[in-house]
This record gives C-alpha cells, structure tokens and sequence, in this order.
C-alpha cells in the first residue's frame, strides 16, 4: 500500500463523493475509481459500498480511515525529518542514521536509556526537563470545525487558530552528556536546516 493510495482514500471516505475527492485531490475521477478498486482488490476488503447516489464507508472503510489518518500524519512529520537527514548525509564526515520507529511515548525512554542517540519531541506535550534541545519548527494549533467553505481540507471543515493554546516546538533532543561527534553534527546541521 502506497501513501498516494491512502491519500486517496482518506479524500474519498471525507467528501464521500468520488467527484469532489477527485477535484480535492486534482487528479481525474476514473483514476481515483481505479485507484481505490486496486486497494479494495489488494487488501480483500471491500472499503466504499458506491451507489448511483451515495459513498458510504464500510466498517473495514472505516477502520482503515483511522489509520490511515495516523499515517498521513506520520508521513508528514516524517517530511520534516527527511529534509534533516538529507541536508545531514550531505554534511562532509557525516554518517549513517538508523531510524528507530516508535510510538510517541517511548522516544524519551528509549532517548534515556541509550537506546537511541537524538529523539524528535514535541513541546509543550514532551517532557524535555534534563535533555540539550534544538528547535527545528513552531507551528500553531488549530481547531478543526464544521464550515461552508475550507482550504485544503475538506468543503464542510475549516481551521481555525486557537490564539490562547501554546504552540508546538518539534524540537531535536539529546542528552547533553553526549561527546559524540555524529550527534554533533546532526544537532548542528538540524539547526540551520
């Protein structure tokens, strides 16, 4: 399964039309079609009952919705870390990074514990009491509400900024007794990437 797929049907199982997915997604409506009937057929599952009138998600359609979810998201903080790791591997005297995939919860642990040599936390959610940080990026926080008209999402939800809520710093962090040289450079690299 591809994240161009996932996209695609995330698309679908929001508008609930194959049209406006398609429209949303800018690609054609008998590739989007085809698309998600590859997936169905691949999977075994049947993911969109379709009529002549209505898309309705199925409950595999609708287990697969959350996940799908929680991977597109994954995908795009994954972006960020991607831009880091290539401005580092081009680094002279850089070194090969091995990712350690894990859920948000562990990456302190597994930070503490040697286990891992930098993690990506997520400020103010993370704790980060006794570690180095370096700040990679601050965004807002937003709610996501019914509305008439929306950018990029779909047509019935709109962002809107929540101007009291913190915003979240992805930071990079380590352990500042830590004398590695690799380490080092990533931090510094990260740093004006």
């Amino acid at each position: 399964m591809e994240v161009r797929e996932l996209r695609y049907f995330v698309a679908v199982a929001e508008e609930l039309h194959f049209g406006r997915a398609a429209e949303r997604l800018g690609i054609a409506q008998p590739a989007l079609s085809r698309a998600l009937a590859g997936l169905e057929r691949r999977l075994g599952v049947v993911l969109l009952e379709r009529s002549s009138h209505r898309v309705r998600l199925t409950d595999a359609g609708a287990a697969l919705l959350t996940e799908a979810r929680a991977i597109l998201a994954a995908a795009e903080a994954g972006e960020l870390l991607a831009e880091v790791l290539d401005a580092y591997a081009a680094h002279p005297g850089a070194c090969a990074v091995d990712l350690l995939l894990c859920e948000a919860h562990e990456q302190r642990e597994l930070l503490c514990s040697g286990r891992a040599d930098v993690a990506l936390l997520h400020l103010p959610f993370d704790a980060v009491a006794g570690l180095d940080t370096e700040a990679l990026l601050t965004e807002g926080q937003v709610v996501v509400l019914p509305a008439s008209a929306a950018v990029d999402l779909r047509r019935d939800l709109v962002a809107v900024p929540v101007t009291d809520a913190p915003p979240v710093t992805t930071v990079l962090a380590w352990l500042p007794e830590s004398r590695s040289r690799p380490v080092a450079g990533l931090v510094r690299v990260a740093a004006t990437a």
